[in-house]
């Protein structure tokens, strides 16, 4: 038989979720569309619940992730913040490690 594990994880400060993985795909969509409304558009969500999902994330992280440009005559645009980017890379790692343990803890089913 072939077990599978299924969760999420995420991260709280303060009873707030800082940070889990839609917020991190909505950072790494922003970081590639140089845009939150691009970015919430690839992801088939609204802008104000981007808005709203990093806006959040920047009222619980230490620093801000983003850095947003109000638009012009030639629009405006957000990118990530290098704490930001620093953010996603610890929480995928943080991530990768987990499911390396939780599959390491899923072969003891087979061991009974």
């Amino acid at each position: 038989m072939s077990y599978k594990i299924k969760s999420r994880i995420w991260i709280e400060k303060d009873n707030n979720v800082l940070i889990g993985e839609g917020r991190i795909a909505l950072l790494k969509e922003i970081a590639k569309q140089g845009s939150l409304s691009k970015a919430a558009k690839s992801l088939g969500i609204s802008y104000k619940k981007a808005w709203t999902l990093i806006d959040s994330v920047n009222k619980s992280a230490k620093e801000n992730v983003t850095i947003t440009a109000i638009g012009g005559k030639d629009g405006g645009g957000a990118q990530l913040t290098p704490y930001g980017k620093k953010l996603i890379v610890v929480f995928d790692e943080i991530n990768k490690n987990c499911w390396a343990y939780l599959d390491k803890q899923l072969c003891k089913l087979d061991e009974i």
